[in-house]
């Protein structure tokens, strides 16, 4: 094939397309839209972000390992303290929740060790069936024979009726 010899006059097409040129009076609207909506949206809400951001990082707290005070217990507190009846009455109600999943947990411990060791469960397992017997013999003294309707109160009155029988007890037997 010939060598074109008028290649200058036919130069070859681009091999990316421009960009247009586009030289109006007019701004772009979307360029106009953005640039208003950073400025009355975006730029207040990141301001007010970046300064919670840094008040957080100045008051760390973690509520996980949040340490609550212990309210008075319902002897503690005065005849007529409406308010100390009520907080020592929902202290009561958290303890008795705790307790509650306490049992649980050491229930499921049992559970999971039973599980594992199949046939040798009654020698592995001892540890475990004696801290059961335990925690479930300190809930039943706490609160067992409370009924639905238990109360602070009517906890309170049952451990000063029990530990008036123990001292009875104890005194017969010394005598």
């Amino acid at each position: 094939m010939p060598e074109d010899s008028k290649r200058e006059a036919y130069n070859l097409p681009p091999t990316r397309t421009p960009e247009s040129d586009r030289i109006t009076s007019v701004p772009n609207p979307v360029h106009l839209i953005q640039t208003v909506f950073n400025y009355v949206v975006d730029a207040p809400i990141t301001f007010v972000r970046e300064w919670i951001e840094r008040q957080q990082a100045k008051n760390k707290s973690y509520y996980y390992h949040q340490k609550f005070r212990r309210v008075p217990d319902l002897s503690e507190c005065l005849e007529g303290d409406y308010l100390c009846y009520f907080e020592a009455e929902a202290q009561w109600r958290r303890d008795r929740l705790v307790d509650q999943e306490i049992v649980e947990i050491v229930r499921e411990r049992l559970g999971a060790c039973k599980h594992r060791e199949g046939p040798n469960q009654f020698q592995n397992c001892a540890k475990e069936v004696e801290l059961l017997a335990q925690v479930t013999k300190a809930y039943q003294d706490r609160y067992g024979d409370l009924g639905v309707h238990g109360n602070a109160r009517t906890c309170l009155m049952k451990q000063k009726h029990r530990m008036m029988e123990e001292r009875k007890a104890k005194e017969n037997d010394s005598q």
